[in-house]
């Protein structure tokens, strides 16, 4: 039996599933690569991998021309394992990986995972495989979930403001790249929505759409580590829960672009549209 050429990773999340699930509607055969069960869709072959697991990687993506990879769960070694991932699909000879990559990405990007993001398409580029990159603006279907049990949505954000995108429109956009690769070799994308709202515009849309009566409070930096704590989370993790409010107030994430309508044909839908729909 011929293997599918095309590869999509994260299946079993969100985004990847999305994507598998809008590929295998239209007639496109895939391996599916996963940490666990893979789903159960039409013309797939399914492969158990972890990121960090070269030779595993390396066998599973011999044969396959595009790759679409999610980005890894989060996590402090999440680098090093995209990196190992990356070098095992060059060795497998893949040609093409479209990369769900961040808005601000860049070396001194003030969300800090923005900087692994950066660093992970740096080795994309040095590897010598054809990329598309897809900045995601933070995602609009996780404001909701950003406040506490209070109903507050509390970090030290500001005024600033964030073009969050729907990871419908995400998916979207990759399906669409991976159908035809070549036309998008090289090439980043900002994927941001309609427009550029800031955290207490967000409480108010949220509040009139589910009558969650949800508020925004602008703590200071100090506050924000302080009423973090309680978690107990390691150093990393909560620098990037508290970098997300500074990029908002830093205008890191404010840009808005067409992306998504210019590859898909269709406007990105708006965090009112998203609650709303």
């Amino acid at each position: 039996m011929e293997l599918p050429t095309i590869a999509v990773t994260g299946s079993t999340g969100y985004v990847g599933g999305a994507v598998a699930a809008q590929l295998t509607s239209a007639g496109v055969p895939l391996r599916l690569l996963t940490r666990s069960t893979a789903p159960d869709l039409p013309d797939t072959v399914a492969y158990t991998v972890d990121y960090a697991d070269a030779e595993a990687a390396e066998q599973a993506l011999t044969g396959v021309r595009t790759l679409f990879m999610v980005s890894g769960r989060e996590s402090e070694t999440r680098l090093d394992e995209h990196r190992t991932f990356i070098d095992a699909a060059a060795a497998a000879g893949v040609s093409h990986i479209v990369y769900t990559s961040f808005q601000a990405a860049a070396p001194d990007a003030i969300f800090t995972l923005g900087r692994d993001h950066y660093a992970t398409e740096q080795h994309i580029e040095r590897s010598g495989m054809g990329f598309t990159f897809l900045r995601d603006s933070f995602y609009a279907d996780f404001l909701p979930f950003m406040a506490g049990e209070d109903d507050v949505i509390r970090g030290p954000a500001g005024d600033g403001r964030v073009a969050a995108v729907c990871r419908e429109d995400v998916a979207r956009v990759a399906s669409a790249v991976m159908r035809a690769p070549s036309e998008h070799r090289d090439v980043t994308y900002t994927l941001t929505g309609p427009e550029a709202i800031s955290l207490a515009e967000a409480a108010a849309m949220i509040s009139a759409a589910t009558d969650r009566p949800l508020s925004f409070h602008n703590e200071t930096i100090d506050e924000a580590y302080e009423s973090r704590a309680s978690y107990h989370a390691p150093v990393w993790e909560v620098d990037a829960w508290v970098s997300t409010y500074l990029a908002i107030a830093s205008g890191e994430v404010a840009e808005v672009t067409d992306d998504v309508e210019r590859v898909t044909g269709r406007r990105a839908m708006s965090l009112n549209e998203f609650l709303l729909a």
